[in-house]
């Protein structure tokens, strides 16, 4: 997909702040540091535009990315960041708990996961959550050009075996760094679009 537009149009704590137009929306989630930021950055080919930091646990609010005027990117809080107090975390549950439950132009959720590494607990429940709304999920595995081409396959495997993937669900190995996996995954949202 070309992407001729792209703004962030709101970051908002509560439904009354969500964006009223009925344009259909992809969620992003993942824990933080997980890269959600570096690939909305690649898939939309600008360097910028969602912020990324080195501190983990930055996205504190539901970040609505309009994309070429027709769809929304909706970047999640990241979880799993300890340094957060818990009732700040509360908070945060409550709001993506919100989104995912109320929000029906949500079409489907980008999980992200960090593809050197098994899902943590965190990923597992994320993904049971998303599955308990009956959301479509599409796993972007990021950190691709982190992994040797010969172990990618073993890696692959992990995941799919300790998500327990459903068949509708597909894992696409993704790297920001090099644009491997940008056309598989544009090609799977479409399907949403």
């Amino acid at each position: 997909m070309k992407v001729n537009q792209a703004e962030i149009v709101i970051s908002a704590v509560s439904k009354a702040q969500y964006p009223g137009d009925q344009f259909p929306e992809i969620a992003l989630a993942g824990r933080s540091n997980v890269g959600k930021s570096s690939f909305i950055n690649r898939m939309i080919q600008r360097k910028n535009l969602a912020r990324t930091s080195s501190k983990p646990g930055k996205t504190q609010t539901l970040n609505f990315y309009m994309i070429n005027e027709s769809f929304f990117f909706v970047d999640v809080p990241g979880y799993g960041y300890a340094k957060v107090s818990k009732k700040e975390r509360e908070a945060w549950g409550r709001m993506v708990e919100e989104y995912f439950k109320t929000r029906d132009t949500l079409k489907a959720t980008v999980l992200l996961i960090d593809f050197r590494h098994p899902p943590t607990e965190d990923d597992l429940i994320m993904y049971d959550f998303l599955k308990h709304f009956e959301l479509p999920v599409v796993v972007i595995a990021t950190k691709l050009d982190k992994i040797n081409k010969t172990k990618r396959q073993k890696h692959l495997k992990v995941i799919e075996e300790a998500l327990e993937i459903e068949p509708e669900d597909v894992i696409i190995p993704f790297s920001a760094e090099t644009g491997e996996g940008k056309e598989q995954a544009w090609n799977k949202l479409k399907e949403f679009l």
